[in-house]
């Protein structure tokens, strides 16, 4: 159970590679099997890198187990955040993350605004031979978000202000939790009430202008939650914090895995590369990309999903047993904290074919060649029960159209050093620095030099 109070914290937080279960878990699982108590945040823990029992608890929500995060992050997420809230204020607050994801994914309008800011990023790069491929990607789905949700263009200084204290939030998760002065916890909780008191001015400034209209079409997702959605002010401004962060954080976190990966992998990175030829061949010279063409980016799905097989953008969650529970001769005590480890389950040998490779071909289902939902039953990234990430499909897409657009355009060498680490949340040691060269395909370069 390790030392008093801070248990094996320390030891399971140490940083270390994201492609990888890392020490703690590889120790724990050899000396005690894939299900070992421990003593983790401040209370005694049962940690799980079993896959069928880590889907026994996501789908157990509000029966058997309860979402349990430490306090500190509370400070830091707000008492509405979808992370932290249950029961009937949870399903109210996802059914309007996933009626955003939904009523993005197939809008033309909003896939031209995708395109629109990956061809736009192409372009900046022409004269470059070196690249920050995590600054540029968290910029880039930031001004996506913003601009669906809240209405806010690229060039506007309030959308570097929300870039800028999304940034520092973010370290505040992984930091120690002491509110004083100057430390990356405190620098947090401040940045986050900056980032609600703008998204309540504009609330105020809707409510003023919109009195008694019903939101029509062309208008920005906040319109249409505040003209059919009977929220509070704080409810309403959670929300939009959380869609704003799924958006941003983990959709930037997965684009650098999926660079990094193919920076590794060039049998992949060429077959990816054919078949974006193949849709970019059959376009005419002023046509956009639309949802019949992510369609067919089979290939660039099988990418993706093994991305976050081999990254993993989530390594775990916070849960709590609300009674005694048993499952298959284990016993889980009420009152226990729980982590289902989905890092554990990504890379468990009996599994998955060495585990530790970047392999998109697994994907591939034997005789239909289509996405292989064996596969997928086997994977955990975006969680699972009724805490499946709202977001999933909407991430896929945003990152299959930037993807369309890069390989054609670019290929790219990342540095020996530079690789994802888990602190737990991912990040790279040097931001991903890229050498880039252009690509020798002349017709996504003509389709380049225009925008949808």
């Amino acid at each position: 159970m390790g030392l008093p109070i801070l248990g094996e914290t320390l030891e399971f937080l140490k940083p270390h590679s994201s492609n990888s279960m890392g020490s703690f878990l590889q120790e724990h699982c050899f000396r005690y099997g894939k299900v070992f108590k421990s003593h983790l945040f401040g209370a005694p823990t049962i940690v799980s890198c079993d896959l069928e029992l880590n889907m026994f608890i996501l789908h157990n929500e509000g029966k058997l187990f309860e979402t349990s995060y430490p306090k500190p992050i509370h400070g830091i997420l707000g008492k509405y955040s979808l992370l932290l809230v249950s029961g009937d204020l949870h399903k109210k607050l996802k059914n309007i993350a996933v009626s955003f994801s939904s009523s993005s994914k197939s809008t033309p309008e909003f896939l031209h605004w995708v395109e629109k800011l990956s061809l736009s990023m192409m372009e900046s790069w022409k004269n470059r031979r070196e690249v920050s491929f995590c600054k540029e990607a968290k910029t880039f789905t930031m001004n996506i978000m913003v601009k669906h949700l809240l209405s806010i263009k690229p060039e506007e200084p309030l959308a570097a202000e929300i870039l800028h204290d999304f940034a520092t939030y973010m370290k505040g998760f992984v930091s120690l939790p002491l509110y004083i002065p100057g430390t990356a916890y405190t620098k947090a909780v401040k940045a986050r009430a900056r980032l609600s008191s703008t998204v309540k001015e504009i609330i105020e400034k809707r409510k003023k202008g919109n009195a008694g209209v019903v939101a029509k079409k062309g208008e920005d997702f906040l319109d249409v939650m505040l003209s059919k959605q009977k929220l509070s002010d704080e409810e309403t401004v959670s929300i939009v914090l959380d869609i704003l962060l799924g958006g941003y954080e983990t959709t930037s976190t997965l684009m650098a895995l999926i660079v990094y990966f193919l920076g590794h992998s060039p049998n992949a990175f060429q077959t990816l590369k054919e078949e974006h030829q193949a849709i970019a061949e059959n376009k005419k010279e002023e046509e956009t990309l639309n949802w019949e063409d992510y369609k067919k980016m089979q290939f660039t799905c099988h990418v993706i999903c093994e991305a976050m097989r081999c990254g993993n953008v989530v390594k775990f969650v916070h849960r709590k047993a609300l009674q005694d529970v048993k499952f298959k001769g284990i016993l889980i005590p009420s009152g226990w904290k729980v982590l289902p480890m989905f890092t554990a389950a990504h890379f468990d040998l009996s599994l998955h074919d060495k585990p530790l490779d970047f392999n998109p071909w697994r994907w591939i289902h034997v005789y239909m060649f289509t996405q292989d939902k064996e596969m997928s039953k086997k994977v955990t990234p975006f969680g699972g029960g009724p805490r499946l990430c709202p977001g999933a499909e909407l991430a896929k897409i945003v990152i299959a159209f930037y993807l369309h657009h890069l390989v054609l355009s670019y290929s790219w060498k990342t540095k020996a050093d530079d690789f994802p680490l888990a602190l737990p949340y991912v990040e790279f040691r040097r931001g991903l620095a890229m050498e880039i060269q252009p690509a020798d395909y002349e017709r996504i370069n003509v389709r380049r030099r225009r925008s949808p």
